[in-house]
């Protein structure tokens, strides 16, 4: 059968199956078992991931300013969650969800650098110091203990790329086949080397790759993961001299320009698709990393209760999902999304076995998102203090149920409390209702420690 009728068959099986005929995993008449809600054989996987972008940084969620032509008419296109978050708001620890499908405290991959007992120094300025160096190959080993998305459908025959930001090391010790990281932090190898080129350097090595496996027949993932709208904040003239009229100050205007940039890169990877006849059975996933509220008065700098905090300006972030002729485009201002979800929902539209350990659900399945109740996350500090107990440097845990998120703080000093919000009316949570609210504390306390205790 054709990959086209396929599609068309298993549009035809999950609509009967959201209707009410059957409910995945139950046999079909005849004693075949259903395929999974949402699973198409062997499309394409394309993941594109921005690199700190706050959650209201595009057109389509309503800023003011900032232009995502692309980045809009992808939602357009997509089952949309504005309601997304990820599950910790420092890149490495996040990352390594979207490639494992597990929490931090379970992938043990919780901070971006590890610390140095014995160096004045941060451990950021030290990687050349051979003790970091043991310390560092301490957290790339844990990637090799799971099953990475890249390995999990290599055992289908997917080929696989690894651009942009990566923290483990050589693409391959992620399951990559292809990649652009040496991953060797003594030579320049930290979060990507050769591969924070793509996007702001053309894409030209991602359009190669796609362009063989294409030619070898082969289905293919790709990890789109430029440092973009990262910092520096160098965008094009052209784009900068845009915003500079429409910003408040010069910083903004940088951050504002990046964000451009990168959706005209995201423009240009999907136009390929298109040129190449692939879009229609490629699944194209978005998301960012982690937030960013750009510091108005400081270039290249980030605001409080943005990244690496466990406010909604550092763990939320919108996520598209887009297949044409089986997903279909809705935008979701209710739900609750994880970047949890993702390893699971790839490998059910890929009609791969997922691993029963796996904590996130099929975002395309309506009963289970229907089913859960919550969604969870964790901070920690940037450097991991000791790399042998990773959960150590916890600095908070969350929960988020319904329109109430708790924030729970891993130390009870210096006067730490819980926080509680109500999301729906105050989504820049400028409002603690914990004192108000002590019953909805209680109640999402034990939810979240039946969760993870977090020790």
């Amino acid at each position: 059968m054709s990959s086209c009728n396929h599609l068309r068959v298993l549009v035809c099986l999950t609509a009967f199956c959201l209707a009410g005929g059957f409910l995945p995993g139950r046999p079909l008449p005849g004693g075949e078992p259903a395929p999974p809600v949402g699973a198409a054989k062997q499309c394409n996987v394309v993941l594109i991931i921005s690199d700190d972008q706050g959650w209201t940084d595009y057109g389509f969620m309503g800023h003011r300013v900032i232009r995502t032509p692309y980045l809009d008419r992808l939602a357009e296109r997509s089952l949309t969650f504005t309601r997304g978050y990820v599950t910790s708001s420092l890149c490495r620890p996040s990352l390594a969800t979207l490639i494992t499908g597990l929490y931090p405290h379970q992938h043990g991959i919780t901070g971006n650098d590890p610390r140095l007992p014995d160096a004045k120094a941060p451990a950021i300025q030290s990687r050349t110091n051979p003790q970091f160096a043991r310390y560092y190959e301490t957290l790339i080993r844990r990637i090799e203990e799971h099953p990475t998305l890249p390995r999990l459908l290599g055992q289908r025959g997917y080929v696989s790329f690894q651009s942009g930001k990566w923290w483990e090391g050589n693409y391959s010790r992620g399951g990559f086949t292809a990649g652009m990281t040496h991953g060797d932090p003594q030579r320049g190898g930290r979060h990507g080397d050769a591969g924070l080129s793509i996007g702001r350097q053309g894409l030209e090595p991602v359009y190669q790759f796609i362009r063989q496996a294409k030619a070898d027949g082969k289905p293919f993932l790709l990890w789109y993961a430029p440092m973009m709208p990262h910092t520096p904040h160098n965008p094009p003239q052209t784009l900068l001299d845009r915003y500079r009229p429409l910003a408040e100050t010069e910083p903004l205007a940088r951050y504002y320009a990046m964000c451009q940039w990168f959706d005209e890169t995201c423009g240009q990877l999907l136009e390929f698709l298109d040129r190449e006849g692939l879009r229609q059975n490629t699944l194209v996933v978005y998301l960012a990393d982690n937030g960013w509220i750009q510091d108005p008065k400081r270039p290249n700098q980030f605001a409080p209760r943005s990244k690496r905090s466990v406010y909604e300006g550092g763990i939320r972030t919108p996520i598209m999902l887009s297949l044409p002729g089986l997903i279909s485009p809705k935008r979701d201002d209710q739900t609750l999304a994880s970047s949890i979800d993702i390893v699971p929902t790839v490998l059910s539209v890929c009609g791969a076995p997922v691993p029963e350990k796996l904590p996130g659900v099929n975002l395309l399945d309506p009963a289970a998102l229907a089913r859960r109740e919550a969604i969870f996350g964790e901070i920690y500090s940037h450097d991991v203090a000791d790399v042998d107990k990773p959960t150590g440097s916890l600095q908070y845990r969350w929960v988020i149920s319904g329109w109430w998120k708790l924030i729970v703080p891993a130390s009870v000093g210096d006067g730490a409390r819980p926080e509680l919000y109500d999301l729906r009316e105050d989504p820049h949570e400028t409002r603690d209702l914990a004192s108000e609210k002590p019953d909805v504390v209680e109640k999402l306390r034990q939810r979240l420690d039946a969760w993870w205790p977090g020790r």
